[in-house]
């Protein structure tokens, strides 16, 4: 399992301060939107040479952390 906070950073203006994949500027929501129009990790590889697997994982990780800790859904 990847810890995504070794690959994922925040840097001020870059990309509007978004968390970005080591230091390039592919961001998680870059990511998550590929992913959310139907590539796979596979063609993400192929299309972004610099990405490797473990990069898109840590995205996913970086959003469901960021997503467990954001949000609260009234009962």
């Amino acid at each position: 399992m990847v810890n995504f906070k070794t690959i994922i950073a925040i840097e001020p203006g870059k990309r509007g301060g978004k968390p970005c994949i080591r230091g390039m500027r592919i961001t998680v929501g870059d990511i998550l939107g590929w992913l959310g129009s139907g590539m796979t990790i596979n063609q993400i590889s192929e299309e972004y040479d610099e990405l490797t697997e473990n990069d898109v994982y840590a995205a996913l990780q970086c959003a469901a952390d960021r997503e467990n800790k954001t949000i609260q859904i009234a009962v």
